[in-house]
């Protein structure tokens, strides 16, 4: 049985699909601040088969967790104070992404300017379809390379 203590202040991803652990952690930032986190792959979920848990403490409100439903929209994020979840959060995905994910298509103004951020646009929000502000390019999800 695998034991994690508990945390004082921070949250708690639950039923993060398997395997996309580390992609939160890197979008986060995490790995560029000094907080405590424990990251549980391959979980044993009687609903889900195999999930994924960070458990992260810091203040919640120095974190920006629209990336969060970006990748997955079924993660709950429990807010923790004084060890105990005091808020369960659902995920909706946001109207706008600035540097999560870049377009690909060779002639747009954010391929060619360097300095130009990369923002997507919620054109869909059901099928879960963006677009690029620039060029109106479309966000294929599978697209690993346009990931930054």
């Amino acid at each position: 049985m695998l034991n994690v203590g508990k945390i004082e202040e921070g949250f708690v991803l639950d039923h993060i699909k398997a395997g996309r652990a580390m992609k939160i952690y890197h979008h986060l930032g995490l790995d560029k601040r000094d907080s405590t986190v424990a990251i549980i792959k391959n979980a044993h979920s009687n609903a889900m088969g195999r999930k994924d848990i960070l458990k992260v403490e810091c203040d919640i409100n120095s974190l920006n967790l629209d990336v969060l439903a970006f990748i997955d929209r079924n993660i709950t994020v429990n807010v923790i104070k004084d060890g105990e979840i005091v808020e369960k959060r659902s995920l909706s995905l946001p109207k706008e992404m600035r540097g999560i994910v870049k377009c690909t298509n060779p002639r747009c103004i954010s391929s060619i300017e360097q300095g130009l951020p990369h923002i997507f646009y919620l054109a869909d929000e059901k099928k879960g379809i963006y677009r690029c502000k620039y060029c109106d390019e479309r966000f294929e999800e599978h697209s690993a390379e346009a990931i930054l």
